[in-house]
C-alpha cells in the first residue's frame, strides 16, 4: 500500500462575471475573514482598472500579468552529509502560479495609502509590464537559482 498522502483538495468553481478559475483562486487568496463579496468588488475593480490602463480585456491583461510574475526556477534546501544545500528545483505549474498570486497580493498589500483596488491595480499593472516588486521578487528567486546552479547535481 503506498505511503503518500492522497490529493483531496477539491475543485473550485470559476468566479461569476468571467468564468475563470484563476481568477476565482485569486480571488479567495484576496479574501479575509470570509468576506467574498468584498474581496470580489476589490478584484473586479481592480481588474478594470487594470485593463484601462494596458489598453486590453481584463482577464488576458491579469493573466499575463500572473505569467510575467511567475519563477520558472526556485532554490531548495537539500541536507546532504552535514551540510545544507541550496538546490535549484524548476517550479511546478500550480505553484509557480501560487507564488506570482501570493507575492502580487502581498506587495498589493504593502503598499501605503490608497484603497485597496487601487494598490492591487498599480501592482497588477507593473507586473504586466515586468516591474514592481513582484517582478523583482521573481528576479531573485531567479538569481538565488542561478547562484546554486554548483549544487543541482544533488536534485533528486
Amino acid at each position: 500500500m503506498s505511503r503518500r498522502a492522497r490529493d483531496y483538495s477539491r475543485p473550485i468553481q470559476s468566479d461569476l462575471i468571467f468564468n475563470s478559475v484563476v481568477l476565482a483562486k485569486f480571488i479567495n487568496k484576496i479574501m479575509m475573514g470570509g468576506k467574498k463579496s468584498t474581496a470580489q468588488r476589490i478584484v473586479y475593480a481592480a481588474l478594470d482598472k487594470l485593463s484601462s490602463a494596458v489598453n486590453e480585456a481584463p482577464l488576458p491583461a491579469f493573466e499575463k500579468a500572473l505569467r510575467n510574475a511567475s519563477p520558472l526556477m526556485e532554490v531548495k534546501s537539500r541536507r546532504v552529509g552535514g551540510a545544507t544545500y541550496q538546490v535549484p528545483i524548476e517550479v511546478k505549474p500550480g505553484r509557480s502560479l501560487a507564488l506570482s498570486m501570493r507575492w502580487i497580493i502581498t506587495y498589493a498589500r504593502g503598499r501605503s495609502g490608497k484603497p485597496m483596488e487601487d494598490r492591487l491595480a498599480g501592482e497588477l499593472v507593473d507586473a504586466y509590464n515586468k516591474v514592481g516588486a513582484s517582478m523583482r521578487k521573481r528576479e531573485e528567486t531567479h538569481k538565488m537559482a542561478d547562484a546554486n546552479k554548483a549544487f543541482s547535481h544533488f536534485r533528486w
